[in-house]
């Protein structure tokens, strides 16, 4: 499927298959980085207020824009409200706070409207319904094309059924190939909720191994990222492009939108690539097989993740 952003395939939805992932990017290094993503063909940007970037990301889209005569129309922007977090001393937002700091990330990006807005985590607490309460009206105004959550189970969407409210657009939540959520995604599925995946790479043995930038990841799964007979190097090879493309690849073929991030220019034109190719049926299977439960993302026991 193709949509308004450039010809760039899409999934179901119409977001664009690969968006480019700006956590971690800091806010004076945002500029040049986006407009280079949307110079490489990204059509998708992500960011969230909890990344402290988003005047950064904005001024980014304006020089990606312009450099590329590309219209607002053409470019998909998601962020996210930080819902507060009672277990970091950070009291929820409730229904005007939550409307106050879109306006805030809206100012802050320079933006009319984003194309998703998403609640960060469930860490809002009682708080929850509320956020999306107000979510709604954002939508319905028009200030937010669509609406969605971030690391939500289940439970956390019944709540939101209970109220009697919309049920969310998408879900991001971690999805690669050690953490596949068949569970969620099914009960996702079956409710119209589509994923967005964020920490593709997981596997690899160079994903956030620079300081601070922490993870549950165990030592035993940065050893099976290093290993010369990983799984994953053997079909980059097989495939003839890198571990990267290949772990992304399996996104899109899953159906799932893919959020790479790269400071590096050419790995950003890697990490797009992606179409050229497509895993065969048996390294499907493959994969299929490699799930090894929840994720790594975040250290266990997180309070985002908490209630």
């Amino acid at each position: 499927m193709t949509s308004p952003f450039s010809g760039t395939p899409t999934t179901a939805t119409g977001l664009p298959f690969v968006g480019f992932g700006t956590y971690l990017i800091a806010n004076e290094d945002a500029p040049r980085a986006v407009a280079e993503a949307i110079a490489a063909g990204y059509r998708h940007i992500d960011t969230a207020a909890g990344y402290h970037n988003e005047a950064g990301v904005g001024e980014g889209i304006r020089r990606g824009l312009s450099a590329c005569g590309l219209d607002r129309g053409d470019i998909f922007v998601t962020t996210k409200l930080w819902p507060g977090n009672p277990a970091w001393g950070d009291a929820p937002k409730g229904h005007d706070e939550t409307v106050a700091a879109f306006e805030a990330s809206l100012a802050a990006l320079g933006l009319d409207y984003v194309d998703l807005y998403l609640i960060h985590a469930p860490s809002g607490g009682s708080e929850r319904v509320n956020e999306w309460r107000a979510l709604v009206e954002l939508k319905a105004a028009g200030k937010a094309r669509s609406i969605g959550v971030s690391n939500y189970t289940e439970a956390h969407i019944e709540e939101i059924r209970a109220a009697g409210l919309p049920m969310p657009d998408y879900n991001q939540i971690e999805l690669h190939p050690w953490s596949q959520k068949p569970d969620l995604r099914g009960y996702m599925a079956e409710n119209g909720i589509a994923p967005i995946a964020y920490s593709s790479l997981v596997p690899l043995s160079t994903w956030r191994t620079d300081p601070g930038q922490s993870s549950a990841k165990t030592a035993e799964m940065q050893a099976a990222g290093a290993d010369a007979g990983s799984p994953f190097k053997a079909m980059a090879a097989k495939y003839g492009v890198t571990e990267a493309q290949v772990l992304l690849r399996w996104g899109v073929q899953m159906g799932f939108g893919v959020l790479p991030k790269s400071m590096n220019p050419a790995r950003m034109r890697q990490n797009i690539d992606l179409f050229g190719f497509e895993i065969d049926d048996a390294d499907m299977a493959l994969i299929a097989g490699m799930d090894r439960g929840d994720g790594v993302a975040w250290a266990t026991g997180d309070p985002r993740f908490m209630g």
